[in-house]
């Protein structure tokens, strides 16, 4: 039977093997160097303490006295026996200078020569020295007895090294037991500290980690959709090439680590970005794109984050105002047609009645208003989208009883506009205007009460009253692209003229409120800018200026437009 492969070791398991070896490693280096030093250390005492107990028998006046008897050992051998127990060392050997014991343990070993040196102590020196003797090794201090300044006697107290060991031993089975205790202590709090570790690495290893961080910076950089993930305190943790992009960060600054605040974008996009809830398919606007932005909250017991999508809206904002205009043509194209053939018919029924001369002059008063109109915009007009544009939206506006004139100096020439102004751009600016100014002018004055906008001030003395109208000026010269919408719409209060041109401001309801967003963001794209102002004829005014560079007047000629 084959045997499954064996897969490697987690993360969390390698090191908790490495620490585990690690510890005992210490602990085992520690338990050893305890052991010499504690060695050395008893070997130590017991040389101070036998020393200490040599030199008080040797400066004790009962033993000089001892000594000057004809039987020193009667005195001499009870006295060393009770310094003996009393510092149990393992004997207290007194001699006289030719080493012959006066004491022993061993009362046999007494008359016997003593077995170690003696020259330094004869000398007048006190040494100390491990040496084999009777009772086995010990270690040994011999130290001289004076009287009256001459050496009388010798004495030699010693600790056998069995017992010196024994002692070490004693503490060895201290330490082993501390050095368990540590062992099983480490061990337990670094299985504890991996058991972590493996929660948050999902018990994958090195080769494995190494891998998916791989993965996770390819994906970052081949994603279209921008993604930005922030910390629990609003910062960018990580953010894509694309995310940068559409944010309108540039390529070498510094986004992460910054929080959102600090990134300049529009109050809306910012507070999505806060948001602690989640946003699904947001639309926002920054200062060149459309985007649209859903937001997740990463929670585990805790808010640890945020993480963000982001998608670029705007050619699809852009299709979608062309596909509206193009509705609103086929809307506007089918309503003509239907009003041509009541036309036709009334023609048709005015000859079948013998009304030939009015079958004719109705007939060309409806043509000749057409082609007024015609003629005006492509005599003024040669640049085609722009020129089609505005025959489009005057027969949207003559199906909605609102009368679309072109002013009197209004000029652009074919080839005026450069191929950088972006024919998409042209198409949302003066659509989305036209649009709004449509809708304002259809409403009337009156509109403003019901949509909740504060009524304007009264036309100038000497405009015209009548027929609801929106008026477009397009005029270009060497130096910028003029587009001017008015109305005789209800027009927009002073205080509302900063807010128009944020997403979502209509006082049409909810859902509304992204055409002029839309024309400030192309006005901005293309360098130019937007103002508002009241119109002539009491409604609102937009007035849109684009420059068009440095430029020769060839493509600019002048012209003179007749009524």
């Amino acid at each position: 039977m084959r045997l499954p492969r064996t897969l490697p070791r987690s993360l969390a398991g390698q090191l908790f093997a490495m620490q585990v070896v690690l510890i005992a490693a210490v602990v085992a280096g520690c338990a050893v160097f305890a052991y010499v030093s504690g060695s050395a250390q008893a070997e130590e005492t017991a040389a101070r303490q036998v020393r200490v107990a040599a030199l008080a028998v040797a400066d004790s006046p009962s033993v000089r006295e001892a000594i000057r008897t004809p039987d020193p050992s009667a005195v001499l051998q009870p006295y060393a026996e009770r310094v003996r127990e009393d510092t149990g060392i393992a004997f207290v050997t007194i001699m006289d200078t030719e080493r012959v014991r006066w004491t022993h343990p061993d009362t046999t070993q007494i008359g016997d020569t003593f077995l170690g040196n003696t020259a330094k102590a004869l000398r007048g020196q006190t040494f100390t020295e491990t040496y084999t003797g009777t009772l086995g090794p010990s270690i040994r201090v011999v130290t001289p007895i004076r009287d009256d300044g001459k050496i009388v006697g010798l004495v030699s107290a010693g600790i056998t090294v069995d017992r010196v060991s024994s002692q070490v031993r004693e503490q060895l089975g201290a330490l082993a037991l501390a050095a368990g205790g540590a062992l099983a202590l480490g061990g337990i709090g670094t299985y504890v500290v991996n058991a972590r570790l493996r929660r948050h690495t999902h018990g994958m290893n090195a080769a494995e980690l190494s891998r998916l961080h791989d993965y996770h910076q390819a994906t970052l950089h081949a994603v279209r959709e921008g993604l930005l993930m922030l910390d629990g305190r609003r910062r960018i943790a990580l953010i894509n090439d694309a995310g940068r992009e559409l944010l309108g960060l540039g390529a070498d600054a510094e986004a992460v680590g910054r929080t959102v605040d600090e990134l300049a974008l529009p109050a809306p996009l910012t507070g999505a970005l806060l948001a602690s809830e989640a946003r699904v398919d947001e639309l926002h606007l920054t200062a060149e794109r459309v985007i649209v932005v859903n937001t997740r909250p990463v929670v585990g017991g805790e808010r640890r984050g945020t993480v963000v999508t982001l998608r670029d809206h705007t050619e699809l904002q852009a299709l979608s105002g062309e596909l509206d205009s193009e509705r609103g043509f086929t809307q506007a194209l089918r309503s003509q047609a239907h009003e041509a053939a009541n036309r036709l018919h009334t023609v048709v029924s005015l000859i079948e009645l013998g009304r030939v001369e009015e079958a004719v002059d109705f007939a060309t008063a409806e043509l000749e208003l057409a082609q007024v109109l015609t003629d005006r915009v492509v005599g003024a007009v040669e640049e085609p989208v722009l020129a089609a544009l505005l025959l489009g939206k005057a027969a949207q506006a003559n199906e909605r009883g609102v009368e679309l004139v072109l002013a009197e100096d209004s000029l652009i020439d074919d080839g005026a506009l450069p191929p950088s102004l972006a024919q998409r751009d042209l198409v949302t600016i003066l659509g989305n205007l036209i649009d709004n100014a449509m809708e304002a002018a259809s409403e009337g004055p009156e509109g403003a009460e019901e949509s909740g906008a504060e009524v304007p001030a009264p036309r100038a003395a000497g405009a015209p009253a009548g027929r609801a109208r929106v008026t477009v000026t397009a005029l270009a010269d060497e130096r910028e692209l003029l587009l001017r919408v008015a109305d005789t719409g209800a027009g927009i209060g002073p205080e509302a003229a900063d807010e128009v041109f944020r997403r979502g401001w209509s006082t049409h309801g909810a859902g509304r409120g992204l055409g002029l967003a839309l024309v400030r963001q192309a006005a901005h794209r293309n360098g130019g800018t937007v103002e508002l102002d009241a119109g002539p004829d009491g409604g609102a005014r937009f007035t849109v200026r684009l420059p068009l560079g440095d430029r020769t007047a060839a493509g600019v000629r002048a012209k003179e437009v007749t009524a």
